[in-house]
């Protein structure tokens, strides 16, 4: 969990937080008390001593976690994806949308990793993880055109498909809106403005993007897996939905880390505003489940997908600690947090192709 430590920053601009400056010569050790989350003015490049040892133990945790999708066989969903009785009309509009919308949201959280967020973070544990977590979008974008390569599919329809249906567009351009101040080269956090410009882009991406949007997608995906229906995707979506589930929760621990050293940032203000995202996402989540499930089939509706990710977005304000958005709202699909809860199923490694020797077994602990 964050350090509640108060904020005892001066008005001392910070150091250099590329960790390309010039060596200072001579300089003293760095201590546990002068790391920071954002703003620290301690040398970027030492990772000992740890501060932040839940951001290591993320590290550690999505290292034992990894896995390829090509260790996973399609063979399955090859032969019901060809059949013209193995999906309905309806099922292959909801796959394609699906697979639309994630192969290029994997591809826009990595760029904000890497060319936004990374940058702005300060913390030499934090900055490892998300090395880590690069690396996974990468493997979650293979995942994407692996699948468009087994299963024959238009790879320009679906991977276009973020510019050309309107309610992935609109979530696409609503996210990016929030990280295009951050890509500029001369952007700088350090003042109050800028700092919560870096907020937004954290809660855009980790807990709506990664924490909200993803999680209808999996529900979809998941429900049709739970029918014995393209087995091979739904096991690829299970391992997809383990990591970004330490995604989100890393995402959150920085935001309330920020928090807890920067007290003066989250204002009353400034909590409505990230309230109003919450709920904007949410209905922008609303209009693309009308999108993709026009009727209801494999006990969805689009009804429910907004009762879900009204219960999500509640969740999510909770654990920032803000208060609700909705009113209280039962989770309609249940079976997602036993799906999440992998030990009460199969042990999904045995259907592996190829073993890793370090490969970790599905655990949500």
């Amino acid at each position: 969990m964050p350090n509640l430590e108060k904020n005892t920053a001066t008005a001392e601009p910070p150091a250099d937080t590329t960790g390309l400056g010039e060596i200072e010569r001579g300089g003293a050790r760095v201590t546990v008390d002068e790391k920071r989350m954002i703003n620290a003015r301690a040398d970027v490049n030492q990772l000992l001593p740890l501060k932040y040892k839940w951001a290591w133990e993320k590290y550690l945790a999505a290292c034992n976690n990894h896995w390829m999708p090509t260790e996973v066989s399609m063979q399955a969903d090859i032969a019901l994806w060809k059949s013209p009785d193995g999906l309905t009309p309806d099922e292959r509009r909801m796959v394609m949308r699906n697979l639309g919308f994630f192969a290029a949201s994997e591809s826009l959280v990595a760029n904000n990793i890497v060319l936004a967020i990374y940058r702005h973070i300060t913390n030499p544990e934090c900055r490892q993880y998300l090395l880590r977590q690069a690396f996974e979008e990468a493997v979650h974008t293979h995942t994407f055109q692996y699948i468009v390569e087994s299963l024959g599919l238009d790879e320009g329809e679906l991977f276009n498909m973020y510019r050309e249906v309107p309610s992935i567009t609109d979530k696409a351009a609503w996210a990016l809106n929030h990280t295009q101040m951050l890509e500029n080269a001369d952007f700088r956090t350090g003042t109050p403005e800028t700092d919560r410009e870096f907020l937004r882009d954290l809660v855009a991406f980790y807990v709506v993007f990664e924490g909200m949007w993803f999680y209808t997608g999996f529900a979809q995906i998941l429900s049709l897996g739970r029918r014995n229906k393209m087995v091979g995707i739904a096991e690829q979506y299970q391992y997809i939905l383990r990591d970004e589930s330490i995604h989100l929760n890393f995402g959150i621990d920085v935001i309330n880390q920020i928090k807890a050293e920067n007290p003066h940032l989250w204002s009353k203000a400034f909590q409505e505003e990230v309230r109003t995202m919450l709920r904007d996402a949410a209905e922008l989540e609303a209009a693309y489940g009308r999108e993709t499930i026009p009727r209801g089939m494999l006990g969805l509706t689009a009804e429910l997908c907004e009762q879900y990710m009204r219960f999500i977005a509640n969740r999510r304000c909770a654990q920032l600690g803000l208060a609700p958005v909705y009113e209280p709202t039962e989770n309609p699909f249940p079976w997602m947090s036993e799906t999440m809860d992998l030990k009460k199923e199969k042990n999904f490694f045995e259907t592996r192709v190829i073993e890793y020797q370090n490969g970790g077994a599905l655990s949500w602990d």
